[in-house]
């Protein structure tokens, strides 16, 4: 038997749990992020939470900017789920028990949100965040 056989063989025999996946993905470029960052924009984009966590750094520009992408890669995954979920940029908050802790993700307007798995990082101008929904 081929190890690819194998590999179907044992993936045939898991119970079916009768859930989908959904994943959301985003990338910021730093520099140009930075120049849209106004505080009209931040107002209308992050908690009073994500902003207690942002505040803590020295580099705020790239809080603001992993925060974000975080935001964006959420949404894009919900909206996966379900295409008519209407959420404002304040309704996804994205939440570290310490700095540069494990994320989280609270969906406030939803009653039963999904389970969301988040994933962020950052290398030298760009930030991503990659989000995988259960549901």
């Amino acid at each position: 038997m081929m190890q690819t056989d194998h590999v179907s063989e044992l993936m045939n025999q898991m119970p079916q749990i009768g859930r989908h996946i959904a994943v959301g993905n985003d990338i910021v470029h730093l520099p140009t992020f930075v120049k849209s960052l106004n505080p009209l924009f931040i107002r209308r984009s992050f908690t009073k939470n994500e902003l207690d966590y942002i505040k803590q750094f020295q580099d705020t520009h790239l809080r603001y900017a992993s925060t974000w992408a975080a935001k964006e890669a959420v949404y894009k995954a919900l909206k996966q789920a379900n295409e008519n979920v209407k959420l404002w940029w304040t309704d996804i908050e994205i939440t570290r028990p310490k700095p540069q802790g494990k994320p989280t993700v609270n969906i406030c307007k939803l009653v039963k949100p999904p389970e969301i798995s988040l994933s962020i990082t950052h290398d030298g101008d760009y930030v991503w965040a990659l989000a995988v929904c259960l549901y």
